[in-house]
């Protein structure tokens, strides 16, 4: 088969996944990997992940904090807070660290203007990347001005009528690319992704999202299976597979030679902690959880979210080993992307 992705057409990407889906090609995964080893080492890279409030103002329908969710009990972080959060990490030896949450009103623009300053004060040599939804460009300048490094906004699907199926009408199709363009333009390390088995996707709509991919040209890609959640629309919609998942991760890593994955946590999440599938596949990115203990539990995009163990600060040393055990090198740098390492 031939596996030269950024030269197939949208046809043969839909020939390509629909045969890895019913039998995965050893050699599409050796590829994959190959291609990691030669941008990145076998490096992976450790982030420390602060997830600063699950509070949202949408309502996209696969996602447990959406707005709707009248059963989830809400938290925000303070600045203070984020900021001690970042400073244990920075202690055991973290040196690029992410804040996400949803698009809440209550961490206003620029109050996270504020926090972003105030890190690039304290963690001289550390990165930042923000996984904080939509905004307007001048917002996103003033974040990057004020020294974050990386924005990751999933695209979560490129297909416009698939887009409109998971969100309610409010939310655009065009509003979401616009951003990412945007980011990119103002200099940001930009990230996508998008989930693997959504409800209503189609192997053409993962077609479109590698198209989109080559067409974008994203430092990072965030990419994992569809995991449902019960206080969602899509409660009873079965979720994505691991199979799947790995296929696709290798597909963008081939398409996205340069590109950073990480292994997921809704991916680690269905493979029981096990992360070599995805280094194996060309993931070379881990995001240990460094949040409140008493806040884990709320940022609860879909269910049987892990946050503990490896996927915590507390986990650090297993999650270490894990990496090294699997044939791969625990990296606590700025862990940039390739183009932009020193």
């Amino acid at each position: 088969m031939n596996y030269n992705i950024r030269g197939c057409s949208f046809g043969e990407l839909v020939e390509i996944i629909t045969e890895n889906f019913r039998e995965p090609d050893p050699e599409l995964f050796a590829l994959a990997k190959e291609s990691a080893f030669a941008h990145y080492q076998g490096r992976v890279f450790i982030r420390g992940l602060v997830e600063v409030s699950n509070y949202c103002r949408n309502d996209c329908f696969y996602c447990g904090i959406r707005r709707s969710n009248l059963r989830l009990a809400r938290y925000r972080l303070s600045p203070e807070v984020i900021l001690a959060c970042i400073e244990n990490g920075y202690d055991l030896g973290l040196r690029s660290f992410v804040m996400q949450g949803g698009e809440d009103p209550g961490l206003s623009d620029e109050l996270m203007t504020d926090i972003i300053r105030e890190f690039r004060r304290r963690f001289v040599d550390a990165s930042l990347t923000l996984s904080l939804g939509e905004t307007s460009r001048d917002v996103y300048r003033a974040f990057f001005e004020a020294g974050a490094d990386r924005y990751l906004l999933r695209h979560e699907t490129a297909g416009k009528a698939h887009y409109d199926r998971l969100h309610p009408p409010e939310m655009d199709f065009d509003a979401r690319v616009r951003c990412l363009y945007d980011l990119k333009e103002i200099g940001f390390q930009t990230g996508a992704g998008f989930m693997v088995g959504a409800p209503f996707q189609t192997v053409e709509d993962l077609a479109r999202d590698l198209l989109f991919l080559k067409e974008l040209e994203p430092h990072m890609v965030g990419l994992g299976p569809y995991l449902s959640q019960e206080d969602t629309p899509f409660a009873a919609y079965p979720s994505g597979g691991v199979r799947e998942s790995l296929v696709m991760l290798a597909l963008a890593k081939l398409m996205l030679p340069k590109a950073m994955f990480p292994a997921t946590t809704a991916l680690v999440t269905l493979m029981k902690g096990d992360r070599k599938p995805a280094f194996e596949v060309g993931a070379n990115v881990v995001m240990p959880n460094i949040s409140p203990l008493d806040t884990r539990g709320l940022y609860t995009l879909y269910d049987g979210k892990v946050s503990t163990g490896a996927e915590s600060a507390e986990g650090l040393a297993f999650l270490t080993k894990q990496i090294e055990d699997a044939g791969y090198v625990a990296e606590f740098s700025r862990g940039d992307h390739v183009d932009y390492a020193n």
